[in-house]
């Protein structure tokens, strides 16, 4: 860790990014509050996730604009853009307004795809590969360990001030996220000249050829995409325990938010040593074994237990699991692909496990009026447990 931390390029990547990131908890997790405070439905506040993970369909475009321009100027453009739209919602203020906040949503979780295209391989020029994994904890470290405290800080200015105090102050920091990565000096990869190529679908697509001509990454994005089809839908399911489990209000979601951030700062400065230890498809098997416990301990009441301790324990459970997936995903598909492949290769890979974590939000959104959340976690648990036991018998071949 201490190497990486060492160059300078790194270490106001991850200054900006910090700041970058607790804008986004910030602002990711209180929409679905504020959805939900302004209809008084669960599915209303669930859809909220959706229309933040929709944009990844245009990902494969966002993935060939990043391996196609310098990246550094193009997350500073990014974040300038965020603070805009972010400024945007301070024109909400009743039930009526509904569908800005997922226009907003969608056209924010659309420039949050081209930070992470661009930061991917921006990081991948920077820093030699055996130190990427540690780079890589660090970063999620910081992606996951905010939501202890961004929850908090977004969750007083809402129900302080309102949505308008938020989003003004949403955009501030990205304004000052723009400024930090400005100052960033990197040497890049040369974009390949203009002109050249193989014609716009074949280098769109060439992502998707990637994954699937490197046999452990088809593995591990195929299962990671089999589990991703039911983790949405824990997304309408927390509120849910937070309502009719728990009997607080729609608010406390940020508290469980925080807990969950706690156990991904664990799991962020454990998860190099992890996945030097147990190589990755053990590791990402690893993480989707917790997220299937985490999953039972939210029914726990089935069993006539007091929920509290278990929802802890497994929002703990998860987000400990949550950087080991990330990162060991993440390193593995950096260090097996060219420079200027990896934005469309994070793209290909983050839609294969997108597309069914939004179908999962959409059916959860829907089933979680009509089917006992409880039983809803339960057998999210049992599909996570299966995934991870197919991962494990695979194995590295």
């Amino acid at each position: 860790m201490r190497e990486v931390l060492a160059g300078r390029p790194f270490r106001r990547l991850l200054g900006g990014w910090s700041i970058g990131n607790l804008a986004d908890s910030a602002l990711y997790l209180t929409l679905g509050v504020w959805a939900k405070d302004l209809t008084g439905s669960s599915g209303a506040a669930g859809l909220m996730f959706l229309a933040l993970a929709a944009p990844v369909l245009l990902f494969p475009l966002i993935g060939l604009l990043a391996d196609k321009v310098e990246r550094k100027p193009l997350l500073v453009w990014a974040n300038l853009a965020g603070a805009a739209v972010a400024a945007t919602l301070t024109a909400v203020h009743s039930a009526g307004q509904l569908w800005l906040l997922y226009v907003v949503a969608f056209a924010y979780g659309s420039l949050g795809l081209v930070n992470a295209a661009a930061q991917t391989g921006l990081v991948r020029d920077m820093l030699p590969a055996r130190h990427l994994d540690t780079a890589n904890g660090l970063l999620t470290t910081v992606d996951q360990g905010l939501r202890v405290l961004s929850p908090v800080l977004g969750s007083a200015l809402y129900a302080a001030w309102g949505g308008a105090a938020l989003a003004a102050g949403v955009a501030g920091c990205l304004v000052l996220t723009a400024a930090v990565l400005a100052t960033v000096r990197a040497r890049e990869s040369a974009p390949p000249p203009r002109g050249s190529g193989d014609g716009w679908w074949r280098e769109t697509a060439a992502g998707l050829a990637h994954v699937r001509g490197v046999p452990l990454l088809r593995r591990m994005v195929g299962v990671s995409a089999a589990a991703f089809g039911v983790i949405g839908v824990l997304d309408s399911v927390l509120f849910e325990v937070v309502d009719k489990g728990l009997g607080m209000d729609a608010a406390f979601f940020g508290v469980l938010m925080s807990v969950q951030g706690g156990g991904s700062i664990v799991g962020g400065l454990t998860a190099a040593l992890i996945l030097r230890r147990l190589g990755p498809a053990a590791t990402v098997a690893a993480a989707l074994a917790l997220l299937g416990a985490a999953c039972v301990a939210l029914a726990a009441d089935l069993a006539a237990a007091a929920l509290l301790p278990f929802a802890v324990a497994g929002l703990s459970m998860s987000g400990l699991a949550i950087p080991w997936l990330m990162v060991a995903m993440v390193t593995t598909r950096q260090r097996l692909t060219p420079a200027r492949l990896q934005g469309r290769v994070a793209a290909a890979a983050n839609l294969a496990t997108t597309l069914p974590q939004m179908a999962s939000i959409a059916a959860g959104a829907a089933l979680v009026a009509v089917v006992d959340y409880r039983w809803m976690t339960v057998a999210a648990g049992v599909v996570l447990f299966g995934c991870a036991l197919t991962l494990a018998r695979l194995g590295p071949r």
